[in-house]
């Protein structure tokens, strides 16, 4: 039970819109699966990342049987191209951002009314909200 030895193929570099993209192997013998958190450390450590932050692991998968997971992983090479670049939905499991509440029926709500107004009709919604909002 030591610890995961990460091995990488697919390796894409996006220099332009600046991170790294490839697939992760994962032996994790004797173990059920690795924490993401103990992965980020140790591929920050393999590719020379300063912050083990800018290291995004998902979509982990455990072959059957165990002992080895495969997933994706993105080395971003700051902080700003990490908040332009990745979802907001995994900016959120990493703690970079606050996630939103709001009710469900409060969605269902905006979803339905945005289905009455489409097309032209949006033009005329939104002149009759600024007349109402300057009849106030």
């Amino acid at each position: 039970m030591g610890p995961p030895e990460p091995s990488s193929h697919c390796l894409t570099n996006w220099s332009p819109i600046s991170f790294q993209q490839f697939i992760v192997d994962i032996l994790h013998p004797g173990r059920a699966n690795v924490p993401k958190s103990e992965l980020q450390e140790v591929v920050a450590g393999m590719y020379k990342v300063n912050d083990p932050k800018l290291v995004s692991l998902f979509s982990f998968r455990t072959k059957f049987g165990g002992g080895k997971s495969t997933g994706f992983c993105v080395i971003y090479d700051n902080m700003e191209s990490l908040r332009k670049f990745e979802p907001t939905h995994r900016q959120v499991r990493g703690g970079f951002v606050e996630k939103k509440e709001t009710s469900r029926k409060a969605i269902k709500e905006a979803k339905n009314k945005g289905k009455k107004i489409r097309g032209t009709g949006a033009s005329i919604a939104k002149h009759k909200a600024k007349r109402a909002a300057g009849d106030e």
